[in-house]
């Protein structure tokens, strides 16, 4: 698959000096890093990285992710990932796991637009309870080499109260210098629901700082699809381990 044994036990490695902090969560986002709108490209084959965020909300529930991902060509390139999430909400802690596949079919370039597609999953890291399923397709439109679009849509089962939802989200990103990315998106989920809080839309907006193509941090500020109206505020960072001598990783980078 093109990925070598020392790659992988670092991704290993790091994966497994967080889990112990976050194992059982309600739902994982299934978007790219802490960012709920998710973009149409996926990393170079052969590379691989460590996101992870921490989020607290004004009504103190919280949430620890931890999400190591590899490229890899599996009769066509994917990118795979795994979630791993323990959360607080209205006081009781719970556990997940959150697998997902990212298929890219239409490369993004200025001028035109990429398409791509994901499944994921989350399940009870404890019972191994399936909870939710998810099926997206984001697209994304080049305005310019520091400006894009991305749209998301697709549907979302939820397994334990057995509803279907429409899920959606709109989002900017901004290159504006070659080290700041500023990002605001929108999104939801359309459906029957016992809380009507629970299929509003949310917004929030973040910026990234990448020194280099190792290295990044995210401040986002904002609402959760959980947690009512509550305002969020989230801190990630991304550790990425490149194809050595090959191209920058443009998804969600602070490089577009």
């Amino acid at each position: 698959m093109g990925i070598g044994a020392g790659r992988i036990a670092i991704a290993a490695a790091a994966i497994s000096a967080w889990l112990p902090i976050w194992l059982p969560a309600r739902e994982a986002r299934a978007a790219n890093g802490a960012y709920a709108v998710d973009a149409a490209d996926i990393a170079e084959i052969g590379s691989c990285k460590v996101e992870s965020w921490l989020q607290a909300a004004t009504n103190t529930d919280f949430t620890a992710v931890a999400n190591p991902s590899c490229a890899v060509n599996v009769f066509r390139p994917v990118e795979l990932s795994m979630q791993t999430v323990r959360s607080r909400s209205d006081g009781d802690w719970s556990n997940s796991l959150a697998p997902k596949a990212k298929w890219n079919f239409v490369p993004t370039g200025v001028g035109r637009f990429g398409l791509s597609f994901y499944a994921s999953g989350s399940f009870d890291a404890v019972t191994g309870e399936h909870r939710t399923a998810l099926a997206v397709v984001p697209v994304t439109y080049r305005l310019s080499e520091t400006v894009r679009i991305n749209l998301n849509g697709g549907w979302m089962w939820d397994r334990m109260a057995d509803r279907h939802y429409l899920a959606y989200g709109a989002g900017l990103d901004w290159k504006l210098t070659e080290t700041l990315q500023w990002t605001i998106e929108a999104f939801g989920q359309a459906g029957q629901s016992d809380e009507p809080s629970a299929i509003r839309p949310r917004f929030q907006t973040g910026m990234r700082y990448r020194p280099n193509e190792i290295f990044s941090v995210d401040l986002i500020y904002g609402h959760n699809i959980t947690g009512e109206n509550a305002n969020w505020i989230t801190l990630g960072t991304t550790i990425r381990f490149p194809v050595p001598g090959g191209k920058p990783d443009h998804h969600r980078t602070g490089h577009l």
